[in-house]
């Protein structure tokens, strides 16, 4: 009796300097913070149980030294679809007796409510599909992804404990539902669209490193039994090599197959910015799959918003490595932060709970909008330029977030050093434009619109310069809409806040005077100042090169057939030797004589 009074005693302390439970003792930890500053030490059969958003942290700058038999539970909620993927990355590991510090996790270790304290194995089941109750978790799905970067380098766990403290894994949900009700909270195990987990064994604590390689993809995830700041984690400079952004896999809940072919899904892109802001999350756009991973067909955005800042318990996701090197997971990036819409959220259909934190985190705000684009009225695009003035013009770590989705064949992104973008940071310059890159591979229409605008100046106008006719297009409240034939347009597409071209020495049309002579099927040029032409160029509607000349000199007037050409409206764009671009718009009717 005296060590299980000793244990309630404490239980009502939140910081203690290291914890010793003997063999049977427990304690119960309901929302709030059980801070230790040093190690835990779990007898066989002890249990430390972290219940109602209750979280564990550890003060230690060094690697674990937790040890013992005992456990730590702690619950976190799931998808309840057999057919979706989430990502996790477990926050306990195998308790063995004479091993110090992290142990290696697997599933075996994943069991059902019963009570407040008590738990059933969970069964593990070689066949496709989980249940919710009795609660069974197909083995199939279980995958881990080290420093890939092709599909076929997921690597099958199954029900191994070979998880390594901060490797995530992949797995599916469960069908039904389960009623039961463990801490009679009125809140069940799972009501049809979350399924409750309760991990338990050794917790995770201290520095825990993962290794990268460049240009390789490796899931990961939190590996505490608490909140991680994920931007302390994303931006700490001994993480550079991680690439300072974080990729969550969103699915298709409406799709019911295991056929990888009918998957439809892909990755949202969280940018951290700094240290003490929110952040950016842009959604996925959902793809389909063909069986060796590569991209079918191109879906709808998820439209999911998210809050990202901190990780919650058990939340897994990708980082992409800009270098070799490896990332730390520190206690120093821990922090309590209840679970709750807004604040820090599970990738699941959650309850709607209140947005609570318990941390003394300042919140900061920059300015940033994001900006959609519909192609072919089938999916959307979602971008987002933030705008600090520490951000350059090249790639920021921390910053900038590659697009990770490279493979759809009609597609938008900011161009930054040669590479595809869907968040990119800037200092603001109202004389700035920052270009897109578009790429078609067939015919195809881009809406180009601004659904949202945070902390930003509600005067200051957006535009899209679009280059082969020097036009400007208010995207904020308008939009723009554009067919384009198939071609990559690094330079024609221009995010701009002012509607005019500044600083650029125009040629009048007295100068220089371009006439399209239907009659005689010729389109016909008089350069009566004889400027120097390097180059001639005709476009057609989708902007597609349709005549072209080099070289054109000095002469007084020039003349280029167009018999042939369809009717219809064309661009003509010359460019002088001094690099300045003289365009008009014609009308070419061939059938008139």
């Amino acid at each position: 009796m005296k060590k299980i009074l000793f244990l309630l005693l404490l239980s009502t302390t939140k910081c203690l300097a290291q914890i010793y439970f003997g063999s049977t003792a427990s304690m119960y930890v309901k929302n709030e913070i059980l801070f230790v500053q040093q190690n835990i030490n779990l007898e066989a059969n002890s249990n430390l149980y972290l219940r109602n958003n209750g979280q564990l942290i550890q003060g230690t700058s060094l690697s674990s030294t937790n040890i013992g038999q005992g456990k730590l539970s702690v619950y976190q909620e799931g998808t309840s679809d057999n057919f979706e993927y989430n990502y996790w990355c477990s926050p306990v590991g195998n308790a063995t007796a004479v091993i110090v510090g992290n142990e290696s996790f697997g599933i075996t270790m994943l069991n059902q409510p019963t009570t407040a304290t008590l738990s059933n194995p969970a069964a593990i089941v070689s066949n496709y599909n989980g249940t919710a109750n009795p609660l069974a978790i197909s083995s199939v799905w279980i995958y881990k992804l080290i420093n890939a970067n092709n599909y076929s380098q997921w690597v099958f766990v199954g029900n191994a404990s070979t998880l390594a403290a901060g490797e995530g894994f992949s797995m599916k949900g469960t069908s039904g539902t389960d009623s039961t009700n463990p801490e009679g909270t009125g809140i069940v195990n799972n009501p049809g669209s979350a399924q409750r987990y309760d991990f338990r064994g050794k917790p995770n604590d201290g520095t825990i490193t993962i290794n990268l390689g460049a240009n390789n993809s490796t899931l990961t995830g939190n590996p505490y039994p608490s909140a991680l700041h994920l931007n302390a984690f994303l931006l700490d400079s001994d993480n550079v090599a991680a690439g300072g952004i974080a990729y969550f896999w969103e699915q298709d809940k409406t799709v019911n197959s295991h056929y990888l072919a009918a998957y439809r899904g892909g990755y949202g892109s969280y940018s951290p910015m700094s240290l003490g802001v929110d952040g950016v999350y842009v959604p996925a756009t959902f793809n389909s799959y063909n069986q060796d991973g590569t991209l079918n067909t191109t879906g709808l955005s998820s439209s999911l918003s998210i809050p990202r800042r901190y990780a919650p318990i058990g939340q897994g996701f990708v980082v992409f490595a800009n270098a070799n090197g490896t990332a730390t997971f520190k206690n120093a990036h821990r922090v309590f932060t209840k679970e709750g819409v807004g604040i820090s959220q599970f990738e699941k259909q959650t309850k709607d709970t209140a947005n609570k934190t318990d941390n003394n985190d300042e919140v900061s705000a920059f300015q940033y909008f994001k900006l959609n684009t519909i192609i072919d009225n089938k999916f959307t695009r979602q971008l987002a330029l933030a705008f600090l003035p520490e951000a350059t013009d090249g790639v920021d770590i921390g910053i900038d977030a590659l697009n990770m989705d490279t493979s759809p064949p009609n597609d938008v992104a900011f161009q930054i050093e040669n590479g595809n973008y869907v968040i990119q940071g800037v200092n603001f310059d109202q004389t700035k434009k920052i270009p897109l890159t578009v790429k078609a591979t067939t015919n195809a229409t881009f809406k180009f619109y601004i659904p949202e605008v945070t902390n930003f100046d509600t005067s200051q106008s957006i535009y899209l310069y679009d280059a082969l006719d020097q036009s400007y297009h208010d995207i904020k409240n308008e939009g723009y809409q554009i067919t384009v034939a198939p071609g990559i347009y690094s330079d024609r597409f221009k995010i701009t806040f002012t509607s005019e071209t500044l600083g650029v020495v125009e040629v009048s049309g007295k100068q220089f005077i371009i006439f399209q002579d239907n009659s005689k099927n010729s389109l016909k040029v008089s350069n009566p100042n004889n400027i120097a032409i390097k180059s001639f160029r005709l476009y057609d509607i989708l902007g597609k090169v349709v005549l072209s000349k080099e070289e054109l000199g000095a002469d007084s007037s020039f003349s280029f057939s167009t018999t042939g050409l369809p009717n219809g409206i064309y661009i003509v764009e010359f460019l002088t030797t001094d690099s300045e671009k003289l365009t008009q718009k014609v009308v070419i009717s061939n059938s008139i004589r």
